[in-house]
Parts: C-alpha cells; sequence; structure tokens
C-alpha cells in the first residue's frame, strides 16, 4: 500500500482555525492519497481537489470517540497523520504522528475564569486530553519560539517540538517597516475576536484616558456581537459615556478584513498572550505601523513602531500618544524647598 495522508481535525471550524485549516486543505499533494476527518460545520475551501476523501464528524462526544477509533483502525505503519486540532490521538497510531498546536490555553498556565462555564469546561478537558496522550504523538509542530518553549516544558523534552510558522499568504511579510509620514485623522484598528486575552476592557479604558485629555482617534474593532454579547454591550456603555470615537463592525469575512487594514493608519493590538498573532503579520503584510504589547509572542514575528504594557490602560494610552506624537507633560519638579514652601502654602 502506498503512503497516504490524513489530516485529523475534527474539532476545528472557525477562527483563526478555521483560516489555516482552510490554507491546509487548498494545498494537499498531488497524487497522494489524502484523507480528512473534519468537524461536520467546516466550510469547505474553494478550488479544493475534488479526490480527496472527507469524512464529516459531528460535534458530539460519542461521535468524536468514534472517529478517533476509525483512525486507528485505518491508519497503516507507512501513513502520515497531522493532527490539527491541538491535541494528540485518543489512541495510538501505526503511523508517523504529527500534531500541530495553536491554542495556548491548552499549555500555558492561565487562568479561564473570564470564560463562559461551557468553554472553561471544554478548555479543562482538552487541556487533560493533551497532557494524559501527550506519547501517541511523535512530534508536535508550533508556530513561534514562544509555543515551542511553552510546550518543551509540558513535554519535558519527550517529544520533539518543531516551529513551522505558516498562513494562506506569506508575500510582503517583514518584520520591521519604515515609518510612514503620520496622517491627520490616523485610524486605528484591532483585529480580533472577544476571549478575554484579547483585552478589549483594558484598550477601552486607554481609550477613555485619551479622551479625558481631549484625545478622540478613531478606533475600529471586528467583535462579533452574537458570539460576545456582553463585551459588545459594555463596549456601547463606554462609547457613550466617554463619548469615544470607536465603531465595531463585527465579525467580517477574511477578504473584508485585508480590505479594512487597506484603509487604516495603524494596527493596536493589546493581546496578553497568542499563539500566532495572524493579525500582526497581515498588518505589516498591509504596510501599517503597529503599536502591541510588548511581549514574546510580539517580538517573535514583527518589530512594532510602539509598545506598552497590556495590563496598564495608561501605557496604552501612551504609547497612542507617542505613536501620534504629542508630548507627555513633564512632572512639575521642584528641589525641596520649594516642597516645603507648597505644604505651608496648602495650610493658609
Amino acid at each position: 500500500m502506498s503512503r497516504r495522508l490524513f489530516v485529523h481535525a475534527t474539532n476545528v471550524h472557525q477562527g483563526g482555525g478555521h483560516s489555516l485549516l482552510s490554507s491546509i486543505l487548498n494545498s494537499l499533494p498531488k497524487g497522494m492519497q489524502t484523507v480528512c476527518t473534519l468537524d461536520e460545520r467546516m466550510r469547505l475551501p474553494e478550488g479544493m481537489a475534488q479526490d480527496v476523501q472527507i469524512k464529516r464528524v459531528a460535534p458530539k462526544l460519542a461521535q468524536r470517540f468514534l472517529a478517533e477509533r476509525w483512525l486507528a483502525d485505518n491508519v497503516a505503519a507507512e501513513d502520515v497523520v497531522l493532527c490539527f486540532g491541538n491535541l494528540p490521538p485518543l489512541f495510538k497510531l501505526r503511523g508517523h504522528t504529527v500534531v500541530f498546536v495553536q491554542n495556548r490555553y491548552l499549555i500555558d498556565d492561565v487562568k479561564l475564569s473570564g470564560f463562559p462555564l461551557k468553554t472553561r469546561l471544554r478548555l479543562a478537558v482538552e487541556r487533560l486530553w493533551l497532557s494524559a496522550k501527550m506519547g501517541n504523538a511523535d512530534e508536535f509542530v508550533v508556530q513561534t519560539p514562544s509555543m515551542k518553549n511553552l510546550l518543551e516544558l509540558r513535554t519535558k523534552g519527550r517529544i520533539p517540538v518543531g516551529i513551522l510558522p505558516f498562513m494562506a499568504n506569506h508575500e510582503k511579510y517583514v518584520r520591521s517597516i519604515q515609518m510612514p509620514e503620520l496622517q491627520d485623522g490616523c485610524e486605528f484598528i484591532y483585529v480580533a475576536s472577544g476571549e478575554p486575552h484579547k483585552n478589549h476592557r483594558q484598550l477601552m479604558e486607554a481609550w477613555c484616558l485619551l479622551a479625558k485629555e481631549g484625545i478622540n482617534p478613531m478606533l475600529t474593532l471586528t467583535l462579533d456581537k452574537e458570539r460576545f454579547p456582553d463585551l459588545c454591550g459594555w463596549i456601547e456603555q463606554m462609547v457613550e459615556r466617554c463619548r469615544l470615537n470607536i465603531v465595531n463592525l463585527g465579525n467580517l469575512p477574511h477578504e473584508q478584513v485585508k480590505k479594512l487594514y487597506a484603509q487604516a493608519g495603524a494596527l493596536v493590538y493589546p493581546s496578553v498572550f497568542e499563539s500566532f498573532g495572524l493579525p500582526l503579520i497581515e498588518a505589516r503584510q498591509a504596510g501599517l505601523p503597529i503599536l502591541a504589547s510588548e511581549l514574546d509572542y510580539v517580538r517573535d514575528v514583527v518589530d512594532p513602531e510602539q509598545t506598552f504594557d497590556p495590563e496598564s490602560a495608561v501605557s496604552i494610552a501612551r504609547a497612542v500618544k507617542r505613536f501620534l506624537r504629542i508630548e507627555e507633560r513633564a512632572l512639575p519638579l521642584q528641589d525641596a524647598s520649594g516642597f516645603v514652601r507648597c505644604i505651608l502654602e496648602r495650610a493658609k
């Protein structure tokens, strides 16, 4: 029997995972028998080869288990298996098994308290699955050095971890750009979903601080109101209360997101952690300046024009002012005699 490729992705159907999986499905090797086990909600990309065998799996526990059992029964020793949903196979496979990990919540010691109960339970189960079944992988693949370091702590060096960053189109990607001339009315964008680590609340607090100083730059968001109603409702309240120049366009198709990059003046990216940070790369491809968290995941892929502490709204606001070339007022320092004089004057 000739070697076959299995792409096992029964838990991927939306967000960044959908985008990356779509690019994989459009790039499957010609002349090689390929079998894909996919979530039934996963939309197949246009232009995908017609001779690929697709096995659909319903998003239910029993169906997921049966898909794992089917995989173990059908993979032969000469086959290659790409597990594209962060998790190793439930059973040890005869073929060479590569596990692609992109969900940092599964390998980083971060709290899950900001998520709904259902999501917390799912992530807790997936963390346990990954930990218990690591030995079923022959190697792991991640996209950045930061992810590699985190995963190697989990594997304790027993399983190889490789770095293979990729995206659908890598043209025009550079780490740094020459700072463009600042345009009047610079528009900022933040392309992100509403999970807690995306840090929208600190960003909103920073925009409120700027507004108090009479600085009100335009900011465009891409939050899905149906998936994140509480966050979107809170942002609407902040916009009204502080009179912010903010618009939320909702969840956009990727083609519209690319148009948004072309129209914007800069990307602001306050996320507290990422496995890859795809919008950082896409912003660079569009020639956008970047204001981002001073964290390892950012420096893995770009050299931003301004950085800040993502846990501090003051730091974010100051980075925006530096980018806009608005000088921070110096502290009114004085000598000790001046200090004493002020104390006496306050007592009058």
